[in-house]
């Protein structure tokens, strides 16, 4: 399960959440966006909902309420907002911030949920397994001849370099892992704003 928890501005607008949800989430803001709120839809002019500069506050939100937000509309990936709580800002606490995830962020472009989940296990396979034995045993050989020369060999040396390729690539399709400390470092340094603008 991948999930995000943020504590934001009662007065912010749906359209820099949305800036933020791409930040927490890790991504680039580079596809469609909407929100649906009471059957309302708010995103991107191009859907014909309505303005997303609309403030949180005024969607008569209760403790407890969901709503939806959908990202990249083409598949779509479906993200379900809750509100937990309503509080007094905290002194000294920089919003918008987040306070707990867990889950690493699918890749853009990565296809509908179910592919991805068929990507990550494929990452995660058998195939992986044999090539992490294979890349221990170019270690223990540099290892146990405390020398370099194996990469001197052009075919030995093209293996090696395929075989990281290969286990690379699987890597890639594990999504980027949710780090909080970066993602609060990026919201401080309010490219949430930046992203809100990209898609209108």
């Amino acid at each position: 399960m991948v999930w995000r928890r943020v504590q934001v501005p009662a007065t912010m607008a749906l359209r820099e959440f949305h800036g933020v949800l791409q930040i927490v989430m890790g991504w680039e803001d580079i596809h469609l966006y909407q929100f649906v709120v009471h059957t309302v839809r708010y995103g991107s002019w191009e859907l014909t909902a309505k303005s997303p500069d609309t403030g949180l506050d005024t969607l008569k939100l209760r403790k407890g309420s969901r709503f939806l937000y959908e990202y990249d509309l083409n598949v779509p990936w479906e993200h379900e907002v809750r509100l937990e709580e309503r509080s007094a800002a905290k002194p000294k606490t920089h919003h918008p911030c987040c306070i707990g995830g867990d889950g690493n962020c699918p890749p853009e472009g990565s296809g509908s949920p179910e592919i991805w989940m068929r990507q990550k296990d494929e990452a995660l396979g058998l195939e992986t397994d044999e090539d992490l034995v294979t890349a221990l045993e170019f270690i223990q050989e540099i290892s146990d001849t405390r020398s370099l020369a194996i990469l001197e060999d052009p075919d030995r040396a093209a293996e090696l370099q395929e075989l990281l390729f290969r286990i690379e690539g699987r890597a890639a399709l594990l999504g980027k892992p949710f780090e909080r400390r970066k993602v609060n470092g990026r919201l401080r340094r309010d490219e949430h704003l930046t992203l809100m603008h990209q898609q209108m």
